[in-house]
């Protein structure tokens, strides 16, 4: 499958890494090693980071909002942003932690003020991403703040950046999160408020985007509260399926932003 790669950090160096037939993970030079055995890094190094709050309307509906008349987008730090398989800090005065499920959308060139028809002519690619909320550390549920969407290692991505190309349909994939085994969350990204091209248009009509900068692209309904041990599994039909595991106060060592 040529058309999805990743990034590990193996034998003192990064490298780009794609699917083997057997179900392990190939180097440029031929190598392979077990999807369990890479230190995976996110599949690429992140510029800007957009974030969408309230993006479904089953989601607003969960935490007692009227879905939003235009988009609720905040900015997130490289610091966030951690590999698939990477461990997640949930701090000793958290009272409720959950993922969040989202498609991430990846830019490929430089775009400014770009039309909704155009839009997909700008997109790299897409992964998966898990982006973490702290709900009793959240000020205000329409711009969260540095504590909630800004901690080290909040948003695990990847494993694969998967080619637009390969994707027809991303405003038709089906959306799921698992805790230790558990089906917490479903959902589809034909039930964001604002598609992929609505996005692309105002955040363009604001800012210049270029290579690299992210579009987080919200969650569906199913939060649920995790703790230090459970395994999260989030995953999106076509895109990847990315594992996170979540560690206390005394167990963080690995926590931290990856390039």
């Amino acid at each position: 499958m040529t058309n999805r790669r990743g990034r590990i950090f193996f034998n003192g160096a990064i490298h780009e890494v794609r699917p083997a037939a057997d179900g392990r993970i190939e180097l440029a030079d031929g190598r392979s090693l077990l999807d369990s055995e890479a230190h995976w890094l996110p599949p690429l190094a992140p510029r800007t980071i957009f974030a969408l709050g309230l993006n479904y309307a089953d989601h607003a509906r969960e935490l007692d909002f009227k879905a939003p008349q235009q988009p609720l987008v905040f900015l997130k730090g490289p610091n966030t942003i951690i590999g698939h398989r990477a461990h997640t800090r949930r701090p000793a005065d958290a009272t409720y932690m959950h993922y969040e499920c989202e498609l991430a959308v990846v830019i490929g060139r430089h775009a400014k003020d770009v039309k909704r028809a155009d839009a997909y002519d700008v997109v790299a690619g897409y992964t998966v991403a898990n982006d973490y909320a702290i709900r009793d550390y959240l000020e205000n549920y329409y711009r969260p703040n540095l504590r909630v969407k800004n901690r080290d290692g909040c948003t695990p991505l990847g494993p694969w950046l998967v080619d637009a190309a390969a994707v027809p349909d991303p405003m038709n994939l089906r959306l799921t999160t698992s805790v230790n085994g558990k089906l917490t969350q479903q959902g589809n990204t034909g039930d964001m408020i604002f598609t992929i091209p609505a996005l692309i248009e105002y955040l363009s009509s604001c800012m210049t985007l270029a290579p690299g900068d992210i579009i987080l692209t919200g969650t569906p309904e199913g939060l649920a509260d995790v703790l230090p041990g459970d395994e999260v599994v989030t995953k999106i039909e076509g895109i990847g399926r990315l594992i996170n595991t979540i560690v206390g106060d005394d167990d963080h060592s690995n926590v931290g932003g990856q390039t």
